[in-house]
C-alpha cells in the first residue's frame, strides 16, 4: 500500500474530529485528541471554525495546554487566550518553556499579562520578566534561561554527581556552559566529553573556548544564519559583559526559519503572517482592504498615464490591445529580480560592498532580456499588423521597460531596507507602479511620436 503523506494524515485527523464534534461524540474527540501531539492539535485549532475552537479548547487535556499554546500562531492564540482566565494561564505558563512562554505573554493586553505574572511564583516571574526585557525578534527574546552552568576548577566527578542529583536535564542539552564567580561566559563543555573523560579530570581542560556565545541584541534572522554557519545544535546567549542569560536550541531556529519564509511569502501578498485562515469575514476584509486600497491608489497613477495619450488610443484600436504586453512583461521581470534580491538580502548576502555590482548586472540581464523580447514581440507584431513602424515601437517599449524593471527590482528592495521599510511587503507594490508608467508610458509616448 502506498504511504500516506503526512498532510493527509492531518487531513484525516481533522475529518474524524470534525464528525465527532458534530454529533455531539465529545468523549470521542477527547479520546482522540490525546492521542495526538501537540503540533497536530494546533493544526487542527488553527483549520477549524472559530465556533469550534472554544470547544475543542476545552476537551484538550489540560496537562497539554501549555505544548498546544506554544504551537498555535498568533492570531489562533489570541482568541484561545481571551478565554482563559488569568490564574488559570498562570497554571498553564507552569510548564513551557521561558522563550514560548513570554512570545504568549507579548500577545496579551496589559492588564491580563500584569495579572498572569502576578498569579506565577517568584522564581518563574523573573525568569519570565528577563525575556520580556529583550524585543521579541533578538536573540534575548527567543532565549531560554533553563541551562545548566559548571565552574571551570571542579572535576568531571563532581559535575556527574551533581547531575544524577538533578535527575534531568533541560530538553535539547548538548553542551554544558562555563562560567566563572560572576557568571561570566568562559566556554562550554560538551555532554559527549563530560561522559567519556575520567572523573578526576577538571573541567577546565575540556572546556571548548571555541564557542562564540551570542549577543542578546542580534536579531533573530542574525542567529538563523549563524546556527546554519556553525551546524549548532544549540549556543550560549550574554549579555554586554559577558555574563551568561541562558540558550537558544534548534528548535527555536528552525521556528525563525520557518517564520522568516511565511512571512516573506505572505508579505507579497499584503497580508499579516500570523493571519488566521478561518477569520470572521469583517476582519479578513479589514486586514486585506487596506493594500487593495494601495495597489488601487497605483493603479489609477497608471490609468492616469494612459489618459495622456486618449487622443492616439482613439485613432489607433490596435494600441489599446497591445497598451497591456508591455507593462505584463516588464511586471513579471521585475518580480523575479524583485524575489531574487528579497532573498538575498534576508541571507545577508547583499550589502553595500556589493550592491552597485548586483546593479549592474540586473540591468545587463534586464537589457539582455529586453533586446530579445523586443525583437521577437516585434517580429510578431509587424507580421500581424503588416506595420514595421508599429513592430518597432512595441519593441522599443519593451527594451525599455525590462530594462528599467531589471534597475528597479534591485533599486527598490535595497532602497526600502536602508528606511526600515520591510521589501517584502512594499516592493511588489511600488515595483508594479514603475513598470506599468514606464511601460505605458514609452509605448503610447512613442506610438504618439511615430505614428501620428
Amino acid at each position: 500500500m502506498p504511504e500516506i503523506s503526512e498532510q493527509q494524515q492531518n487531513h484525516q485527523r481533522l475529518q474524524q474530529v470534525n464528525k465527532a464534534l458534530g454529533s455531539g461524540m465529545f468523549v470521542h474527540v477527547r479520546k482522540l485528541l490525546q492521542n495526538m501531539p501537540a503540533y497536530d492539535i494546533a493544526l487542527i485549532l488553527e483549520s477549524s471554525h472559530p465556533k469550534s475552537r472554544a470547544v475543542l479548547w476545552q476537551l484538550i487535556d489540560v496537562d497539554n495546554h501549555g505544548e498546544v499554546l506554544e504551537e498555535l500562531n498568533e492570531e489562533v492564540r489570541k482568541g484561545i487566550l481571551k478565554t482563559i482566565r488569568p490564574e488559570k494561564l498562570a497554571e498553564v505558563a507552569e510548564g513551557m518553556d521561558v522563550d514560548d512562554l513570554a512570545e504568549v505573554l507579548r500577545t496579551l493586553p496589559d492588564s491580563v499579562y500584569q495579572e498572569v505574572l502576578s498569579a506565577m511564583d517568584s522564581q518563574d516571574r523573573g525568569r519570565v520578566e528577563a525575556a520580556l526585557s529583550f524585543e521579541e525578534d533578538t536573540a534575548g527574546g527567543i532565549m531560554n534561561t533553563d541551562t545548566i552552568t559548571i565552574r571551570p576548577d571542579v572535576t568531571v566527578d563532581v559535575v556527574l554527581r551533581y547531575l544524577r542529583l538533578r535527575g534531568d536535564l533541560p530538553e535539547a542539552t548538548d553542551s554544558f556552559y562555563v562560567v566563572d564567580d560572576n557568571n561570566h561566559f568562559i566556554g562550554a563543555v560538551s555532554l559527549a566529553a563530560i561522559i567519556t573523560a575520567k572523573p578526576e579530570i577538571i573541567i577546565s581542560t575540556l572546556i571548548n573556548k571555541d564557542i562564540e556565545a551570542i549577543q542578546a541584541h542580534l536579531s533573530d534572522s542574525d542567529v538563523a544564519q549563524i546556527f546554519e554557519k556553525f551546524d549548532w545544535f544549540s549556543a550560549p546567549v550574554i549579555d554586554d559583559k559577558g555574563r551568561l542569560l541562558g540558550r537558544i536550541t534548534i528548535d527555536d531556529v528552525i521556528d525563525i526559519i520557518r517564520e522568516d519564509a511565511e512571512h516573506s511569502m505572505m508579505s507579497m501578498a499584503g497580508l499579516d503572517d500570523e493571519a488566521d485562515t478561518f477569520a470572521p469575514v469583517l476582519k479578513s476584509t479589514q486586514q486585506r482592504s487596506i493594500w487593495l486600497g494601495v495597489n488601487l491608489i497605483t493603479a489609477l497613477l497608471a490609468v492616469a498615464v494612459s489618459s495622456m495619450f486618449e487622443g492616439v488610443l482613439s485613432q489607433l484600436a490596435i494600441l489599446a490591445i497591445l497598451n497591456s504586453l508591455v507593462p505584463s512583461m516588464g511586471g513579471v521581470a521585475g518580480n523575479q529580480t524583485l524575489t531574487l534580491v528579497i532573498r538575498a538580502i534576508a541571507l545577508g548576502h547583499v550589502g553595500d560592498s556589493n550592491a552597485r555590482i548586483l546593479l549592474q548586472k540586473e540591468l545587463a540581464v534586464g537589457f539582455l532580456n529586453g533586446i530579445i523580447w523586443a525583437v521577437l514581440i516585434a517580429g510578431v507584431v509587424a507580421i500581424w499588423q503588416q506595420n514595421l513602424m508599429l513592430g518597432g515601437v512595441i519593441a522599443f517599449a519593451m527594451l525599455m521597460n525590462l530594462t528599467a524593471a531589471g534597475v528597479a527590482g534591485v533599486a527598490i528592495p535595497l532602497f526600502l531596507k536602508r528606511m526600515n521599510i520591510d521589501p517584502a511587503l512594499a516592493g511588489s507594490v511600488i515595483l508594479t507602479t514603475i513598470t506599468d508608467v514606464v511601460g505605458i508610458f514609452a509605448f503610447l509616448g512613442t506610438a504618439t511620436l511615430l505614428l501620428t
